[in-house]
């Protein structure tokens, strides 16, 4: 089975690009064994979307406002290995 593919879709227009490349980081180091690859996909529109294998799991205009990066790795987790520990990124509830 092949690792999921993580994009990021931001806007250019609005300069989001380190912002996207920073979320890219962030995913990349917590799930650097378990993910295949992190694109990031130039946009235009105010677009700020995160997808895991075509399907969207985070949309900026959807909710209202970016993702906290802890956030996003519980959305990535809980689709890709639910019983794995995030450490400090994990939900306290």
């Amino acid at each position: 089975m092949a690792q999921p593919h993580v994009e990021i879709e931001y806007c250019t227009q609005c300069r989001w690009l380190l912002r996207a490349a920073w979320m890219a980081q962030e995913l990349l180091v917590t799930f650097e064994s378990d993910i295949g690859r992190v694109s990031l996909v130039p946009g235009t529109g105010g677009i700020f979307e995160v997808r895991l294998d075509d399907k969207t799991i985070y949309s900026r205009k959807e909710m209202g406002r970016f993702p906290e990066s802890k956030e996003l790795k519980q959305l990535i987790r809980d689709i890709i290995d639910p019983s794995r520990p995030l450490g400090h990124s994990d939900k306290t509830d």
